[in-house]
């Protein structure tokens, strides 16, 4: 067996800065919709809010993941950063869809109002949002939960990038009707992208094998190894986002030595991890008569 758990560790302290952050846009988009009048700054509001729910839920998975395992937890908490990911994503995708009905509610029906409070909040929110996005762009790189919080605050910089033009056009040309369409551009965006992640983590979930692995190209590899007559019962799956689990029952072909066999099981530890698979378990067995289906 081959156990190597060993990856990117996120940065905690970037999470805790960010929220901080989200929270202080929030509130200030929040008073100046209130103070203006203004539908879009309140909507971009409830976006931000919506960052500082999904970072929270990914500061907790977070530390939750870096539990130790325990005799009732054997892999831990570990799942808890795809837990994260699939709320977070689902959560976005609500939010694409309501602005998607929002923005096209608002090319029939556009509502004048007070486009300098618009433009230098929004302006504020960008600011916010990029620092947010550098803050933890590096993670988002190793951990499908915090790049599903990059999106949730890329997203939000992007919003409020329509939400400054359409102050800007309300300002100077007075049509209204441009934030609308900004928006709906943005809500497809993220349709887009929240799906990509939701599909991720339900695969994950569900123990379906990682896209990028070829099992029967695996087999041939193993079952070309001195000593190996077949290579059946195989199962991969990913615990998390960085551990690729596979087991089999492996068949040789002369009724060897437990000693042997190690040698045969580091060919294939080798064999396998050059596909990214760290943790193998290997049945061996000898005259065994039972199903060799490559999967049962």
């Amino acid at each position: 067996m081959s156990h190597d758990h060993n990856h990117h560790k996120v940065s905690g302290k970037n999470l805790g800065i960010t929220i901080l952050l989200n929270l202080f846009i929030t509130v200030a988009e929040f008073l100046g919709g209130i103070l203006s009048g203004s539908m879009s700054l309140l909507s971009d509001a409830a976006h931000n809010f919506s960052d500082v729910l999904s970072l929270i839920i990914s500061y907790t998975a977070n530390r939750l993941s870096g539990q130790k395992a325990t005799l009732t937890r054997t892999y831990g908490l570990k799942r808890s950063e795809i837990l994260a990911a699939l709320i977070n994503s689902a959560t976005l995708l609500g939010l694409a869809i309501a602005i998607l009905l929002e923005g096209a509610k608002r090319l029939y029906e556009p509502i004048p109002i007070d486009s300098s409070w618009v433009i230098w909040l929004s302006l504020l929110s960008i600011l916010v949002n990029g620092l947010s996005v550098l803050f933890i762009r590096d993670d988002s790189r190793n951990s499908i939960n915090i790049r599903s919080a990059y999106l949730h605050l890329f997203s939000d910089m992007l919003t409020s990038v329509a939400v400054l033009i359409g102050g800007l056009t309300m300002k100077y040309l007075q049509w209204y009707r441009v934030d609308s369409l900004f928006s709906i551009l943005i809500a497809i965006y993220l349709l887009f992208t929240s799906w990509r992640i939701i599909k991720t983590s339900l695969r994950i979930f569900m123990q379906f094998s990682p896209e990028n692995i070829n099992i029967e190209e695996i087999t041939k590899q193993v079952e070309s190894l001195e000593g190996v007559k077949n290579l059946h019962h195989v199962h991969i799956w990913q615990i998390d986002e960085h551990e690729i689990m596979f087991e089999a029952h492996l068949d040789v072909t002369n009724n060897i030595r437990i000693s042997d066999f190690e040698k045969i099981l580091e060919q294939v530890n080798i064999l396998l991890a050059k596909q990214g698979i760290n943790h193998v378990t290997i049945q061996p067995e000898y005259s065994v008569t039972d199903n060799k289906q490559l999967i049962h």
